[in-house]
């Protein structure tokens, strides 16, 4: 029997230590409320989509993605005056779709992650924009320059943070 190079047989499934997995995405969580209170400009990172996409594209697993984002997007959620749900969605999106890409690619080259990282951070903020704009009836102005720039920003933190994630890998 022949099995394709993207077979679930031949791709590395990983899993996380209960405390990698709660307490990373508690302390980007605090990380994302606390430094862009005291440094303004860092306010286009999101660190916590950066997490969704590491443990998503690492667990491969698209129900485990779906629940990761779902929980890092309604945390963040509720550190903010946003409206709940509007992370908690875009975040579950993200993370059901890194997880189901996962498997088809290779996730594991620090070019793929950025390429990935970039992809999902505007996808992010689409979804983001959407839900704010078209049913929170908030009145946000769309900036191309703003959001390509916070996924490059996003995307270089996140392949040097992925690298020193992948420390926490076990294999399954």
């Amino acid at each position: 029997m022949n099995t394709s190079y993207t077979s679930r047989e031949q791709v590395e499934v990983y899993r996380f230590s209960w405390g990698v997995a709660v307490g990373v995405p508690l302390l980007v969580l605090f990380l994302q409320g606390f430094i862009p209170v005291r440094v303004s400009a860092l306010r286009i990172l999101d660190l916590p989509l950066v997490v969704t996409i590491f443990f998503a594209i690492s667990r491969r697993n698209p129900i485990t993605g779906l629940g990761t984002g779902c929980l890092i997007g309604l945390v963040q959620d509720a550190l903010t005056q946003h409206p709940i749900g509007v992370n908690g969605i875009a975040k579950t999106v993200v993370g059901f779709l890194a997880s189901s890409l996962g498997v088809k690619i290779d996730v594991e080259q620090p070019g793929s992650r950025f390429l990935l990282i970039y992809f999902f951070y505007l996808l992010h903020q689409l979804i983001y924009f959407g839900i704010m704009r078209g049913l929170a009836n908030e009145p946000l102005i769309w900036r191309w320059g703003h959001q390509l720039l916070g996924a490059l920003l996003d995307s270089l933190i996140g392949v040097v943070l992925f690298i020193l994630l992948d420390r926490f890998k076990q294999r399954v």
